[in-house]
């Protein structure tokens, strides 16, 4: 297996950037305007995924922060939550996306999951 080098010393500031970033594409993504029917679906589906994912992890979050210390809760709140928010809304742009494409193509729209 090889290893991912970071783009800088703080991969942990990288991850958030890309995972806000909605402009971002996930690696082997084609061009929107490219895709047939199948593939916009396939990314749709991908993108669907991932959101129903994030959402799940912000519920865990949100869940787990009930016992948490006030400062603890606080600190969560500040950090974790916007960075999963961020995440989730990015994937939820780019479903958007492809939805608009699917529905360019003659599919139906997905909707919400």
């Amino acid at each position: 297996m090889t290893k991912v080098k970071p783009k800088s010393a703080r991969p942990d500031v990288d991850a958030a950037v890309r995972g806000g970033d909605w402009r971002q594409p996930m690696d082997g993504e084609i061009a929107l305007e490219q895709a047939t029917i199948k593939q916009a679906l396939y990314w749709r589906q991908i993108y669907t995924e991932i959101l129903v994912m994030e959402e799940q992890v912000l519920a865990r979050i949100r869940q787990l922060m009930t016992t948490q210390s006030n400062e603890g809760r606080r600190e969560v709140e500040q950090t974790n939550v916007p960075v999963v928010i961020a995440q989730a809304e990015r994937f939820r742009q780019r479903r958007g996306y492809w939805d608009a494409r699917v529905i360019e193509l003659g599919g139906e729209s997905q909707g919400e999951p």
